[in-house]
This record gives structure tokens, sequence and C-alpha cells, in this order.
């Protein structure tokens, strides 16, 4: 699967070094920036299933990037498509005009997206999405007589971008203490994870009931001051935690019987991480918008995306005003580039001509039965996994989190595998071309790491 770069490559040496004159000036985003520019990690090309290190090692990604390349390094039909738009034309103002391109696109997605989202909203990133749909659905709220509806309730160990919106209604406290008040009202569910349902494979088959503290934050705050819930239909960055059976499904209910807005962001999840297009798909639920990126363009080009539901865009589209008005001032300059439009038409066409999501839930099993062998090895507290996406949690050492699970981090590094580590946990999502030797190999390789750490 465009998998040319299968050799083992060397072992156990460290990146070749870049000087520090040359790294120096590049304040590094989410990265421990004293550590790394002490041994720089850098990759300098990529192809198939495979990153290649500045000394010439290959380096088998287990994490498609960072949650985006599913369908794996330098396809050629997206680098063709992106080369044939910059000549073609290289940039279209996105506020009053408009390129084949963006309509193109939009039409494709909106045919992909669940129920009645038929509207799509272009933007740049994950964090510009969930930014953007925060607006619409107070513009929404707004413009249907609902003004006091202004408070966001997001989850516990939920992620949801480095916006501040999505900051202040993300649920992981590391992310948000160093920022103080970040100006808007917020709340948090309870989070998904139960330690009782450690080792679950899957959706945990207990929990359901996590939904309905949704009604204790309606008691305390009033349905009528609460714009959205937003989730993320399986917590990826804290480490893949699951939703219990029926959980988003009871979610949906009790935000339809107060009449709130439910968002999916889906940034991490859409476009066949969980063997379908969308998890709203896998899960049977819809919800009001969807907020997408990372897997949009195979993060060749930064593009994300919000996907609304008609009657959300018509109530706004039919304000009472004159036409020549703006109807949502919102967006940017870059909102449905042509290079970004063509990045993502081409991946589509992949996605579509390979069946890579069909082939993801069929990979499901074989990568469940990988990750959950480490069981047993020492460390080894937890085990989580669904769709293609799974995490190994650690357990930490006595007054010194997330140090052994880095050291896996850097030891897998050595041994030529990318993996991704948040907290105590080792998070796996490699691409859906993925073969059987692949995720043997992420998995003995992780196995012979932990053996090795005290």
């Amino acid at each position: 699967m465009n998998d040319k770069s299968d050799k083992p490559g060397k072992s156990g040496r460290p990146s070749a070094p870049v000087g520090v004159n040359d790294i120096d000036s590049y304040w590094m985003p989410f990265t421990a920036n004293r550590q790394f520019k002490k041994n720089p990690r850098i990759l300098v090309a990529a192809q198939g299933m495979h990153y290649t290190r500045a000394d010439g090692q290959l380096v088998l990604d287990a994490t498609s990037g960072l949650w985006c390349v599913n369908a794996g390094h330098g396809r050629k039909e997206i680098a063709k498509a992106v080369a044939g738009q910059i000549e073609r034309l290289d940039y279209a103002p996105a506020f009053q005009m408009g390129h084949p391109g963006v309509f193109e696109l939009a039409a494709k997605l909106a045919a992909m997206l669940p129920g009645d989202l038929c509207q799509v909203f272009f933007v740049n990133s994950g964090s510009e999405a969930v930014e953007s749909a925060f607006k619409i659905a107070l513009a929404y709220h707004q413009i249907t007589g609902q003004g006091a509806r202004q408070r966001f309730i997001g989850r516990e160990r939920a992620y949801h971008g480095a916006g501040f919106a999505g900051t202040a209604v993300g649920g992981i406290g590391n992310n948000r203490k160093g920022f103080g008040n970040l100006g808007i009202a917020v709340d948090h569910l309870r989070d998904t994870y139960d330690p009782a349902q450690a080792f679950s494979r899957g959706e945990p088959k207990s929990g359901v009931e996590r939904a309905d503290d949704l009604e204790r934050l309606v008691a305390l705050h009033g349905s009528n001051t609460i714009a959205a819930v937003i989730v993320e239909p399986f917590a990826g960055s804290e480490g893949v935690l699951a939703p219990p059976i029926g959980y988003l499904k009871r979610l949906r209910e009790i935000c339809d019987r107060h009449g709130i807005l439910l968002i999916f962001d889906e940034v991490i999840t859409g476009f066949g991480r969980l063997g379908a297009a969308f998890a709203a798909e896998r899960f049977g639920v819809n919800p009001d918008m969807i907020t997408l990126a990372k897997g949009l363009t195979n993060g060749t080009v930064p593009m994300g995306a919000v996907g609304v539901r008609r009657g959300i865009y018509d109530a706004l589209i039919a304000a009472d005003s004159p036409e020549i008005m703006v109807e949502l001032a919102h967006g940017y300059t870059y909102s449905g580039h042509p290079v970004a439009c063509a990045a993502a038409l081409a991946t589509l066409d992949i996605y579509a001509r390979e069946d890579l999501f069909a082939r993801a839930r069929g990979l499901e099993s074989e990568f469940e039965d990988a990750v959950h062998s480490l069981r047993g090895l020492p460390h080894v507290i937890d085990i989580r996994n669904i769709g293609m996406a799974a995490a190994i949690e650690l357990q930490p050492r006595e007054g010194r989190p997330n140090e052994r699970t880095f050291e896996a981090y850097l030891r897998c590094f050595e041994r030529g595998l990318l993996v991704r580590t948040t907290g105590d946990t080792i998070a796996l999502s490699p691409p859906l071309i993925a073969e059987p030797r692949h995720i043997a190999q992420i998995a003995d390789t992780i196995a012979s790491v932990l053996k090795t750490l005290d």
C-alpha cells in the first residue's frame, strides 16, 4: 500500500545532531524545548509507513504523524494535485469570491457527512474549527431569540485545540493552568474513564450513565444558558478513552430535551480512524455540528472545516436583513484555500479508490490483539483501544510522573518506531495503509522497550 520503505534500518543510534545555532530560533509547540535541543530528533523524509531520520535510519510511523497522515506518507497523487493547483491558481480571496475547488470539496464533504449536516465552513486547523463552531452556535442562538445561551460544556480529559475557546472548554488541566481566565463561560462533564474497566477492548460495556452528568450541569446553570456541548467521540489526546456503549446516544437525547446543540470534535476520529468516514456514522449519532481537520488533507496542507446542520445554516442565512449584508461575520484569509482544497480533493479520492475506511475496519481485530498482547509486561497498568487507535498506560515512577513513558518514547525512536506519549500513556494511531507486519513490528518494539525500563 504505497510503502516502498520496508527495510528495517539501523538501530540504536540517535539522530545526527544539528548545530545549536541552526535550531535555537525555533520555539517548538507542545515540546520540551530544552530537552529536545540537547539531542534533536530530526526527520528529513517520509514515504509510505516510514519516516527517515537525519542519520538515514527508517522510523515506522505508529502515529500517522499527529493523527493526520491516514493514507500514508508521500502520496504522489496529492503532490501532483497541489503542484498543478499552484501553477493554475495559487490563491483566491475567501471573502465575496469563490473558486471551483472550494465548491467541489464542500459538495463532496456534504455528501459524506451524516444526516442533514450538509453545509461546510472551511478553516485552517482543528483549533479554528472549534472556535468557528462556537461562534456559529452563538450566532444561531442569537438569531433565534435565545441569546442567553452563552455557556459551553466540554468534558474532563478532553482536547479541543489551542485557541482560547478550545483551551477553555478542553479538560486537560496542564493545557489551561498557565493561561489564567480565558474569558469564556464553560463547565465540564465527568470523563468517561473508569479504572474498573481497565484492559477493555473497544467500548466499555458499562458507564453509559456518565452521560447523565449533563443533567447535573443543566440543573446548575439552567438549560437556557447553555449554547452547546462539545465532545470527542473518543478522547484522543488523553490516551484513547472510548465512550461506554450507548453514551453518545444518551448525550444526544439529553441535548435534544434541553435545546442544547451537540458538537462532535472529529478532528482525530474523522476520515477512517474508526473504520467509517466519521465516528458519528459508526456510533449512529448525528450531532448538530462536526469539526474536522487532520485527515482531511492527509496532513499535507493545513485545513479544517465545520460541518453544520441545514437548520442552523438556514436560520442564519434567512436573517431579516438586506441581501447584500454578510450573514456571519466570521472567516479567515485562507478559508477554503485553493491549494488546500486540491490536497483535500486528492486525499478524498485516495480514501475512496483504496477503500481505506473499510480497510481500517478490517484491521481492527488484528490491531486490538497486537496491543493487548502487551498486557502483563513490566509497568503496564491498562490497555485501551477502539478502531485504529490504542493506548498503553504505564505505572508512573513515584513522584516523577511522565518520566517512564517519555523514556519509552525515546527508546522506541532509537529502535526505529515513532509513538506518541501523553502523560503516562503511549498512544498509537498508525496510518490506515498499515500491513500486518507493521502492526507486529509496533507491538514487538514496544514490548522490547518495556522490558528495558526500570
